[in-house]
């Protein structure tokens, strides 16, 4: 059976076909690969194409499908290569080429003449549209289901991803294994459409941008600031369990400290820089990590005090690019839940397994623990010049990391190349309700910061050793969680974390004192609730409160002023029951006591 991934990039040659049919000579072709989910070509055309001609185009990729056209390799020398495509006036093909050739020369003792006269490139056809490419492709056009893709949309996008290159047209598609697949994912993508965060976080009033404040910059309203407190007390209390302390560390720091800890090289342009008018250089913090680590070095440590373990959520900077930047997704304020552990060698392999457990009680309290993977995050061996630390110490931490996993039953991937700068980690991979899959939990060895840093403790013998460091997050940054909670329960959080756990509604005027001692009651039972005293109908405003996703609803109308039963209407069924004042509030602590 031929895989997926061959049938996308076969689908990019016909998307290509369909376009000489349509517009001729002048589409000027550069590439057009496979993707996750589909695939697309980039070209050039003096007229933009639009989306409102996919439509036409697909048509003819459909008939294309049907014509059972063959797939044909023909090995062509580097020279007639070039000529057919200079003649076709395909410039991006053209250059392709001259890349090609410089690659061999590179790889050899050669000159580039020499290459270019000797070289064979491959070459497919595919009726009467001819590509450079190395494949593979499908036998003929048929053996692409039929229904099983769709083009989608139309985008920019410069040459070779550089904004100095001409801006060509991208005509995405999406392709499948047969139309059942295709069907299900365009269902998921409306979904998607009505659980994005950028909707639904306006729709609940959750944040908020101003173009005063700046892009990536989110201001979080009352609501979301109760989610990201919740989900702060919640990471905290479960930390504390394992010895971990809340430190608290400055926005900004001499540029001194990421020189020492290597971030001033790995982030380069992505630091913001500030200077004071007492010409003193300062930088916006990208990372926690250096900063804490100055906490461990402000007085001596004996190895009677390890393991010191410190936690930290506080705001980080990156210099973003302003087209990257996407609702919550990609900001230039972050917001960090940070952990740091300082320990022995002797000391690590507990505490990653206690970090493993923090991270296993965090999901579980959201129903996520179960639907996830582990990647063991190991170097590229090939490049050992792109971290920092020594072979040895690196063995170390992944032969530790590989125990861990195998002990725990975490069934972790080994991914070479995947590391931090600094050392091996495990990555923990969530899917949300729609199954797209977000990599936030993470523990990470660190054997060359504290060498760095020159952090030392005194040893039985008296002798000064560096401690290791171990990095944790657990929930990563807040904004981009509440991405992951957000979308996953599309906007019906979990009790514990909803901003109103209680909506109360009175059905006249006459019930107005009665529902504000209701609402005095619950706010005394640490109970979030709200009171919608307004003049219209019960109805609209059940409505209302069903848009906002509360998860109880109480309607208060004569028989309910004047007696001790509630009627309460459950968010998870819509069924409304009947119950005593003194057991709802019960039920309710209870289940936001117990995370259900």
């Amino acid at each position: 059976m031929l895989s997926l991934e061959i049938q996308r990039h076969s689908l990019s040659h016909i998307l290509a076909l369909a376009l000489k049919r349509i517009y001729g000579r002048s589409v000027k072709f550069a590439t057009g690969p496979a993707t996750e989910d589909g695939f697309f070509y980039d070209i050039e055309i003096a007229k933009p194409i639009k989306e409102d001609s996919l439509p036409k185009i697909q048509a003819e990729m459909e008939k294309i499908v049907n014509e059972k056209i063959p797939f044909q390799l023909k090995s062509m020398p580097w020279k007639e290569a070039y000529e057919f495509f200079k003649e076709e006036e395909q410039p991006y093909k053209l250059e392709l080429l001259e890349d090609i050739a410089q690659e061999e020369s590179a790889k050899s003792a050669n000159g580039i003449e020499e290459i270019k006269q000797n070289l064979s490139v491959s070459i497919y056809q595919l009726g009467e549209f001819e590509d450079l490419c190395r494949g593979p492709h499908i036998e003929n056009s048929s053996n692409i289901g039929g229904g099983s893709f769709m083009l989608t949309r139309t985008a920019g996008a410069y040459w070779r991803s550089d904004e100095k290159n001409k801006m060509l047209t991208r005509i995405y598609g999406v392709a499948f294994s047969d139309k059942k697949q295709l069907k299900k994912y365009l269902f998921d993508r409306e979904e998607a459409k009505k659980r994005d965060h950028r909707k639904l976080g306006k729709e609940l009033d959750l944040f908020c941008f101003s173009d005063l404040v700046g892009p990536g910059l989110p201001l979080f309203t009352p609501k979301g600031t109760i989610i990201k407190e919740e989900l702060q007390k919640n990471v905290e209390k479960i930390c504390r369990r394992y010895g971990f302390e809340k430190v608290s560390t400055p926005h900004l720091a001499k540029i001194d400290l990421y020189d020492l800890s290597g971030h001033k090289y790995k982030f380069g342009e992505e630091l913001f820089h500030v200077k004071s008018h007492h010409k003193q250089n300062y930088v916006m913090k990208p990372v926690q990590c250096p900063h804490q680590t100055q906490i461990y070095a402000s007085r001596p440590r004996s190895y009677r005090d390890l393991p010191i373990r410190y936690m930290e959520s506080e705001k980080q900077y990156r210099d973003e690019k302003p087209g990257e930047i996407s609702g919550l997704s990609r900001v230039i304020a972050i917001t960090v839940e940070d952990g740091h552990s300082f320990c022995t060698v002797g000391q690590v392999k507990e505490e990653i397994i206690n970090m493993v457990k923090i991270i296993k009680d965090f999901y579980s309290s959201l129903g996520l623990w179960g639907n996830h993977w582990v990647s063991l995050s190991v170097r590229d061996y090939a490049h050992p010049e792109k971290y920092i630390g020594e072979t040895k110490d690196w063995d170390i931490c992944e032969k530790m990391l590989q125990e861990v996993s195998d002990e725990m039953k975490l069934k972790a991937k080994k991914r070479e190349g995947e590391a931090a700068l600094y050392g091996p980690k495990l990555d923990f991979m969530f899917r949300d309700a729609l199954g797209k899959e977000i990599q936030i939990p993470t523990v990470q060895v660190d054997f060359a910061t504290p060498k760095r840093f020159n952090l030392v403790y005194t040893d039985e013998n008296g002798e000064k050793v560096n401690p290791v460091m171990v990095h944790r997050a657990i929930l990563g940054s807040y904004e981009r969680f509440m991405v992951l909670l957000i979308e996953h329960f599309a906007g019906k959080f979990p009790l514990w974390l909803s901003p109103i756990q209680v909506k109360i509604l009175s059905v006249n005027s006459n019930h107005e004192k009665f529902c504000q001692e209701l609402l005095t009651e619950f706010r005394e039972n640490e109970i979030r609730a709200e009171f919608d005293g307004e003049n219209e109908t019960v109805g609209n405003k059940i409505r209302k409160a069903i848009q906002e996703k509360v998860p109880y609803v109480l309607v208060i109308g004569d028989r309910e002023a004047k007696s001790d039963e509630l009627s309460v209407r459950d968010r998870e069924d819509g069924k409304t029951r009947n119950i005593s004042r003194e057991k709802f509030v019960e039920e309710v602590k209870k289940r936001i006591e117990n995370k259900k």
